[in-house]
């Protein structure tokens, strides 16, 4: 196995290429060292996706203070995630929940749970294994047991958006995006899907965010890093030529 403490020589090759290519860089998944190489090698600015800020959730998706400065001196955006557990760390479930939970998952064949009690089914891919009447009786069954056994609290959208202010008053309003990760589990209470989006909004406008500002963490500032990113990709392919 190697261990290379970051990039590997290959991914800082991919670094120039990304750069070339004029693709966006994302660095929500690697390890804080390969995002620090990336940042020194990159020509471009770069994007966190899905991130929020460690020093709320200690998480290691989440960025630390360090991470968001260096971003923010690239000219990139970090995407505060709308993922609860990235939002707040919940306490663990109780002793009883987690015994009808285990129960549940016996009676319907399915695997054991990966950590954590918001949740009982195994997995997406688990559930889908079963026949329509079988996900409509564990679907009940589930109600019963939220209803019994409450899972712990849910972050919520003044959770979500305290992650936006603390970013915002470390490394301004211009490198801060938002993101809901509904794909791969994402939400909070009060921001479930997209119909609750303007929640988020109407909490940004609450807190005295203006127009100009939310619009920024919507959708401009990521904008923003796409045309640099492209522009930097066609003077690299101009040198070349």
């Amino acid at each position: 196995m190697w261990l290379y403490h970051g990039l590997s020589p290959l991914g800082k090759q991919a670094v120039a290429e990304l750069n070339r290519l004029g693709i966006m860089i994302d660095i929500s998944h690697p390890s804080k060292e390969a995002m620090m190489q990336m940042i020194a090698l990159s020509k471009a600015p770069l994007i966190a996706s899905h991130s929020a800020v460690r020093a709320l959730c200690n998480v290691s998706r989440n960025l630390d203070d360090e991470q968001l400065l260096a971003l923010k001196k690239n000219g990139g955006v970090v995407q505060m995630v709308g993922f609860s557990g990235y939002v707040k760390q919940a306490p663990p479930p109780s002793a009883e929940r987690t015994q009808a939970l285990a129960a549940l998952r016996t009676d319907f064949g399915l695997p054991a749970a990966g950590g954590g009690g918001g949740g009982g089914g195994g997995g997406r891919g688990a559930l889908a294994s079963l026949t329509p009447e079988k996900r409509e009786e564990y679907q009940r069954r589930m109600a019963q047991v939220d209803s019994q056994f409450p899972p712990p609290p849910r972050a919520t959208v003044k959770d979500f958006v305290d992650h936006i202010d603390y970013a915002v008053k470390l490394i301004g309003v211009d490198h801060i995006g938002i993101s809901s990760d509904f794909d791969g589990g994402g939400g909070v209470d009060g921001w479930n899907d997209a119909s609750q989006t303007f929640n988020v909004t109407l909490e940004l406008v609450r807190r005295g965010y203006t127009e100009e500002q939310i619009a920024k963490m919507w959708s401009g500032n990521l904008i923003r890093v796409m045309r640099e990113v492209e522009k930097v990709a066609a003077g690299l392919q101009k040198k070349a030529d």
